[in-house]
């Protein structure tokens, strides 16, 4: 039976008209108001039930979560609240819903709860919402880079190759692991693997980005990847999704203003978009702020925030600018950094990222041209400065209350460069020979960037913990559902 989705009908102009709901109960009200959501929005629709001509044993099936199908014309309200119900006729459940056994009742419940039966916490309003945003800012990821001629690319899930040179990465294996093949060294035999080589999932689909673009011209990738790092924080996870767009003939300038546009076109889009859904988060967490201590609490609210990336051009300044700034800064001489600026060569932490977007520049900022040594051996290797230091031409976006949101560079493009940085690692060119092709044969300057896609979302939302981003999150000792 056709039904008409509660969004519509909260939307709906004209009444008298008979209407089909199926949805969820959300609260039944002195037997005779039931709140019912279909997912199609945040807000709920009122449906008002005829006690007297409705059988007893069928209102005490009106429980919180249980799935109904109701029918009947859509009125104006005359209470408060809502400017639309539906006055009931007809009153199926659909599925029922223990009281005693269902976990989400009417009341506030932690995150860290909602994390234990992740399965049930879409039905909540704030995970309506955070994955509301999330399927818009995907969404809008596609659109950008297609308006602009982009090719999206489905890079390889199971790979040989380690694009990061990180060495944790998840192997991907049908040996038996009670009793492998071994060589007579001893080692793992891989030849006798379903590959025949060692394979694992992949970290980046960068490296085969670049071989498309290297014929496509500008392309993108937008899909899962995977890290073995045993870090249990709020901002890591096991398994997460990167977008990673690589574009031949760009050079680090060119690098920066796409990666600048995208970032404000995603904020924009979602503000557009989900002005609902944003505003529910935006709420939710002033209350959440109210726990904390003044000097704990956000400047600025969420909207706040997210035009504050969108009204500021973002500052670009060389690592060396910025390791000056930091050492010379309040919290370094203070000792209140956790980590000390000492001087050049010193990797950036998120407090030492935050302090040059929110105290000093009070805007985005984009870092660029970092010491090689901290860096991964595609980056396109600059001339040493007047000290003799090494930088390569990378840059990082940084945001407000998050630090680092986009990770990129100019790819080195010159083999013996590549080839010498190689070395330098113990990274073993053979290995490594299709992609050391695109430097034989018609190399040119390109470049791209990576966005951790549950790192933007984390932003839009205002939510703080990035497991509370995806639907279910992977992290050390935990892959349920």
């Amino acid at each position: 039976m056709q039904h008409t989705r509660i969004k519509d009908l909260l939307n709906a102009s004209t009444f008298g008209q008979e209407v089909t709901v199926k949805a969820w109960v959300k609260t039944f009200r002195n037997n005779q108001f039931l709140a019912l959501n279909d997912g199609s929005c945040l807000g709920n629709l009122q449906a008002v039930i005829d006690f007297t001509h409705t059988e007893e044993a069928l209102l005490k099936r009106l429980n919180t979560g249980a799935a109904v199908l109701v029918r009947g014309p859509l009125v104006e309200s005359l209470g408060k609240g809502q400017r639309v119900e539906v006055k009931v006729s007809h009153l199926e459940i659909l599925g029922d819903s223990d009281p005693e056994k269902f976990p989400l009742q009417p009341k506030k419940h932690s995150l860290e709860f909602l994390r234990e039966i992740a399965h049930l916490r879409f039905r909540t309003n704030t995970f309506n919402a955070i994955f509301k945003v999330r399927h818009t800012l995907a969404f809008a990821i596609h659109q950008f880079f297609n308006d602009r001629g982009f090719v999206y690319l489905h890079s390889p899930i199971i790979t040989g190759s380690d694009a990061e040179g990180a060495g944790e990465m998840f192997r991907v294996t049908t040996l038996d692991l009670n009793n492998p093949p071994r060589l007579e060294d001893g080692s793992i035999n891989y030849k006798e693997d379903f590959f025949a080589r060692s394979t694992n999932l992949t970290v980046s689909g960068q490296l085969e980005g670049e071989l498309a673009a290297m014929a496509l011209g500008n392309i993108y990738t937008f899909g899962p990847t995977f890290r073995a790092e045993n870090s249990n924080t709020t901002r890591h996870l096991a398994e997460f999704w990167m977008v990673e767009p690589e574009m031949a003939f760009y050079e680090l300038k060119d690098n920066m203003d796409l990666a600048e546009d995208m970032l404000k076109y995603l904020i924009r889009y979602a503000l557009e978009h989900c002005p609902d859904e944003i505003d529910f988060l935006k709420n939710r967490l002033l209350e959440e702020e109210k726990l904390k201590p003044q000097a704990e609490r956000s400047e600025l609210d969420l909207v706040s925030k997210l035009n504050f990336c969108l009204e500021n051009n973002f500052e670009r300044l060389t690592y060396t600018e910025a390791i000056e700034i930091l050492r010379q800064s309040k919290p370094n001489q203070k000792k209140q950094f956790k980590y000390l600026i000492e001087g050049w060569g010193t990797d950036l932490q998120s407090e030492h990222e935050r302090y040059l977007v929110e105290k000093h520049f009070k805007k985005p900022v984009i870092l660029t041209d970092y010491p090689a040594e901290i860096k991964s051996f595609y980056m396109r290797q600059n001339e040493p400065d007047a000290q003799g230091r090494k930088t390569v031409g990378a840059m990082d976006i940084l945001f407000p209350g998050i630090g680092e949101m986009v990770g990129g560079s100019q790819r080195e493009e010159r083999l013996d460069r590549l080839v010498g940085r190689m070395e330098e690692l113990g990274i073993p060119a053979e290995e490594m020979d299709w992609f050391l092709d695109t430097r034989r044969f018609g190399t040119a300057p390109h470049s791209g960037f990576g966005l951790g896609f549950e790192r933007l979302v984390l932003f839009v939302t205002g939510m703080t913990n990035i497991r509370d981003v995806i639907p279910f999150p992977r992290t050390p000792k935990n892959a349920e559902f």
